[in-house]
């Protein structure tokens, strides 16, 4: 056998022998999603929401933002994760938002009961979840448009 045939024996068992969380983010696994944040440069920190459900705490574009867990049987197993930032900014208006979500087309901005807007970005990871590539790229997406957010809300 030549050298390129044992080469790409050995690169096949290598990849063959990568658990295949390691390569997978799920919702199912909230460390898969600390770990793909983490090695993308954000920080990432467990705990739990109001009512029991998994919830990460991270940062982009110099905002705090959640990433919450959804479709959870008995507070895991969860089948999707959300996004999540919210601001403290009086006076915004609808058409604010209502423009911003017209231009923008993989996040959703609104206005809470208080009237201070928010973010929210949505990802189905049902089904043996996405890749750490293909989550990644989203991150990369979420926080695009926070900075677009920020921009938008700010006067």
């Amino acid at each position: 056998m030549n050298a390129w045939g044992k080469l790409a024996i050995g690169v096949a068992a290598m990849v063959a022998s990568v658990p295949a969380a390691a390569q997978t983010v799920q919702g199912t696994e909230p460390e898969t999603i600390m770990t793909a944040l983490r090695e993308a440069g954000y920080r990432a920190a467990l705990s739990k929401d109001n009512v029991g459900d998994p919830v990460i705490k991270s940062g982009a574009a110099g905002v705090d933002f959640s990433v919450l867990f959804y479709n959870c049987t008995e507070h895991k197993d969860c089948k999707t994760i959300q996004f999540y930032a919210g601001f403290v900014k009086k006076g915004r208006s609808l058409d604010t938002m209502n423009k911003w979500n017209a231009e923008h087309r993989f996040g959703r901005a609104y206005l809470d009961d208080e009237k201070d807007p928010r973010i929210e970005m949505d990802l189905d990871l049902d089904k043996g979840g996405m890749s750490s590539a293909l989550f990644k790229a989203n991150i990369a997406t979420w926080e695009s448009l926070l900075g677009d957010f920020q921009k938008a809300i700010d006067f």
